[in-house]
């Protein structure tokens, strides 16, 4: 029997619906200061959102209330929302216990990651572990879950790598390529800053024995911004996750990149369907701070479902094209033997 592994219980993937495949519902990527990050703790105001929504600061980037987290999906749930991916993976403030508890609180089904973000975020004796160590790691959390509770994952990631990669962000990949086979669930790769990066990641996969098909390939978005080079992604297997809807700023704070607003991005997805490749894609927001909730005046977790479904029908895609996306893929995607 095939199953979406969430936090609270394994739930048959026909009970899914609306899904997002990455999300933040609690994490902390404050730890480590990146690209122009502003270096402040100051709380949120009207005098301040516009240098923190585009800069981000500690305060922004430390999303670990739990009573913020139900409010916000309370509020994705009432407009839809059936499930989501939080792609928290060890280091940036993974918290399996606050899962469970916003999930039992809203009816959201949230499915946890396990293993490793980027070089940067890699916590204090992770360079002297071996892959077998690591992968081994990862299929308990799968299989046989973590803490007091036993709180399984059901995707492997965000596998975090930077540009170009490090070698210790290689073993863990590797490692989580070894989880895959051994446990079928997914692998959520964030690729490096770069043009080259998703491409470099696959063949790495490859080179190990990685399911190609079971991979979601995260951020296309900051990362491809032509149709030829999304097709050669698309034609190693993997999915296409088209993430940062509701992101929509010229001034991207953590590399020198030019980002699509979200008219561009649907733009692709019915470039890549007339392709041919429409059962490969996955939408999301990638909600990881502050400025992005609802409470602090962002868009929050329901705006694909206000504004960007009503832009995708504008654009010509109808609600079967509009489902394959946000319920047949997602479920196809996390669905795994149990």
């Amino acid at each position: 029997m095939r199953v979406v592994r969430t936090v609270r219980a394994d739930v048959p993937p026909e009970r899914i619906g609306h899904t997002q495949t990455h999300e933040h519902v609690l994490s902390k990527l404050a730890s480590v200061r990146q690209g122009s990050m502003l270096d402040s703790a100051e709380a949120i105001r009207l005098d301040n959102y516009y240098e923190v929504r585009r800069h981000h600061s500690v305060f922004d980037l430390t999303v670990n209330d739990v009573e913020d987290a139900v409010a916000e999906l309370g509020e994705y749930a009432a407009h839809g929302g059936s499930a989501m991916v939080d792609a928290t993976s060890i280091g940036i403030g993974r918290d399996p216990e606050g899962l469970l508890a916003v999930a039992e609180r809203t009816g959201v089904h949230i499915v946890m990651g396990a293993g490793y973000y980027q070089r940067e975020f890699h916590p204090a004796g992770l360079d002297d572990r071996s892959r077998a160590d690591l992968a081994a790691e990862m299929s308990r959390d799968v299989t046989e879950g973590v803490g007091e509770r036993r709180i399984r994952s059901g995707v492997i990631g965000e596998i975090g790598l930077s540009w170009p990669v490090h070698p210790v962000e290689r073993r863990v990949l590797e490692a989580a390529c070894d989880a895959q086979r051994d446990t079928g669930a997914a692998l959520l790769v964030h690729p490096g800053r770069h043009a080259d990066a998703p491409l470099d990641a696959m063949r790495i996969i490859r080179a190990v024995g990685g399911d190609q098909d079971r991979v979601i390939m995260s951020h296309i978005d900051r990362t491809l911004f032509d149709l030829p080079a999304m097709v050669e992604l698309a034609e190693t297997g993997c999915y296409l996750e088209f993430d940062l809807f509701g992101q929509e700023s010229s001034y991207y704070p953590f590399a020198d990149i030019d980002m699509p607003n979200d008219a561009t991005r649907v733009d692709h997805l019915v470039a890549l369907r007339g392709r041919g490749f429409g059962r490969r894609l996955l939408v999301a927001q990638d909600i990881c701070s502050k400025t992005h909730l609802r409470r602090y005046g962002g868009e929050g977790y329901a705006h694909l479902i206000r504004n960007v479904l009503p832009l995708m029908r504008r654009k010509g895609l109808d609600d079967a094209a509009i489902g394959e996306l946000t319920v047949a893929n997602p479920r196809e995607a996390l669905a795994f033997a149990a």
